[in-house]
């Protein structure tokens, strides 16, 4: 292995080299995956969100604390006792195609997330009746019960406009040239390579952009991720590896950046999704629970993540206010997970177990294999790209998957999609009445108090079920080169191009 990531770092030079050369104004991003689309409305990965920083603001953004501020909405307010969103929309916003901002533009764009098929924003936005125009920029979400998850949604995709010109396209043409309202706009992408993006001369911030061109180089190797901003080919990337930290530090060429995160990573098991959801794991949750009890958590984040990670069991880390402290991480027990197969007649369980492309997982996944022999399971790793492995999530074809959600402000965005009852991201198609009651009232609540007690009800229910298995959240780790400037750490991860800097030389 050595030899062969000497090799790769030598190339690295060289290409860096060759790069360095007249292009001071292109920032060039080194992202762990290709993105599957393009397009907000249909997108389900997190390389795709690191695009979206540079292609489309937001109606709400996220600030350094994990708070909402305004994007291209300057202001909101709940109205008719929570069964209304009035949202001020921000003048001088223009598409990229030169199409304004106005309301009739944002109602068209929301709509979009709201009525196309196949959209993933639909269940975020929640029991939307109607989206209209309150004036000529303002908007008003109308809603069915009060959702306060509403507001952390619209700070990500589902806050994603596109020009009212492209509100009805999907697909290929979309992609192509998404017209959306960021600082930037897609000149080329070639799938698996690169994704360019050139300065949007008509953006509403344009004074807080000081690049000409944004470039996305998918890598999936972090190490070779670290090599290429090493040698000067990449001037930002994201998740830096734990193992690959200290060498980045020791690195005068090179700045690590650390913040907290939002993501949690888990194993998602397919217990009513197809014929690939009969199998012992998926139809007995004793099974489930004996996976669980022969992991040891903590030992996992330090074997593969030098200790840096924080082993959890629920969607939101230990310490974040929507963590429900009475359901504390489990350590392990494999004289239970045994006794568990026993019980449930299953003393050998043959698992195949699909896990991304990329080696901070395929590391994971190879650990938690050796773990669960002990206790019964043979386990069958299967590497699979992360936009190909998703597509496989929704058509039920899996056993078990590790893979990691980038995590959401508030814990509904979470939880909802996942779990409840024909959701769009609920792969394994679990289903109960019981969560879905308690889920439901969390949502529909504004009181912290009664959404803490709600969720709490509700995670009792889906910790005994066990449809995913939460292992461990990321911390965030972003690697600059010494002379980029202004990278903002912002809890969910994602890199903006908003006030960064490259310092010639």
């Amino acid at each position: 292995m050595r030899p062969l990531l000497a090799g790769l770092f030598g190339l690295c030079l060289c290409f860096g080299a060759a790069l360095g050369q007249g292009q001071a104004q292109t920032l060039r991003i080194g992202i762990a995956s290709d993105p599957d689309v393009l397009d907000p409305t249909l997108s389900r990965t997190v390389a795709g969100r690191q695009v979206f920083m540079a292609l489309c603001d937001k109606l709400i953004e996220l600030d350094a604390q994990g708070r909402l501020v305004p994007q291209l909405a300057t202001g909101w307010e709940w109205q008719e006792e929570g069964r209304a969103l009035l949202l001020t929309l921000r003048e001088g916003v223009r598409f990229h195609d030169g199409e304004p901002l106005t309301a009739e533009a944002a109602v068209a764009g929301l709509n979009r997330h709201f009525s196309s098929p196949g959209s993933t924003r639909r269940g975020e936005m929640g029991p939307v009746t109607a989206i209209e125009a309150a004036g000529p920029m303002q908007v008003r979400i109308r809603l069915s019960e009060p959702f306060a998850p509403l507001l952390a949604a619209l700070s990500d995709r589902a806050g994603m406009l596109v020009s009212p010109r492209q509100a009805t396209v999907l697909g290929a043409d979309f992609q192509r040239a998404p017209a959306c309202a960021g600082p930037f706009r897609l000149t080329r992408r070639v799938a698996q390579d690169r994704m360019e993006l050139e300065r949007f001369e008509e953006y509403w911030d344009r004074a807080n952009i000081h690049v000409e061109r944004v470039i996305y180089r998918p890598i999936t190797d972090g190490t070779v991720r670290l090599a290429n901003l090493r040698a000067g080919s990449l001037d930002v990337i994201e998740r830096l590896a734990p193992s690959d930290i200290d060498t980045a530090r020791r690195d005068r060429r090179v700045r690590v950046l650390e913040g907290p995160g939002l993501s949690a990573v888990y194993i998602a098991v397919n217990v009513a999704n197809g014929a690939r959801a009969n199998t012992p794991l998926g139809q007995d949750a004793r099974v489930r629970a004996a996976l669980e009890a022969a992991i040891d958590r903590a030992a996992l984040n330090q074997v593969a993540f030098e200790g840096l990670y924080t082993p959890g069991n629920q969607s939101v880390p230990p310490g974040h206010p929507q963590y429900i402290a009475g359901l504390p991480v489990p350590g392990r027990d494999l004289p239970r997970a045994r006794a568990l197969l026993r019980e449930a007649g299953q003393p050998r369980v043959r698992v195949k177990l699909s896990v991304p492309n990329n080696s901070e997982y395929t590391q994971a996944a190879e650990i938690i294999q050796s773990m669960a022999a002990e206790a019964g399971f043979e386990i069958e790793i299967q590497t699979i790209e992360t936009a190909t492995l998703l597509r496989q999530w929704t058509a039920g074809d899996f056993e078990a998957l590790l893979i990691a959600w980038s995590g959401r402000t508030d814990v509904d965005g979470n939880l909802w999609t996942f779990n409840a009852c024909g959701e769009s991201l609920n792969g394994g198609r679990y289903c109960s009445a019981a969560a879905d009651a308690a889920l439901r009232e969390g949502r529909t609540s504004v009181d912290p108090a009664a959404r803490l007690a709600a969720y709490s009800r509700a995670m009792e229910v889906l910790l005994r079920d066990r449809p995913y298995l939460y292992l461990w959240h990321q911390r965030v780790f972003l690697g600059t080169g010494a002379g980029v400037e202004g990278v903002r750490m912002i809890p969910d991860g994602l890199i903006r191009p908003q006030g960064v800097r490259l310092r010639a030389g």
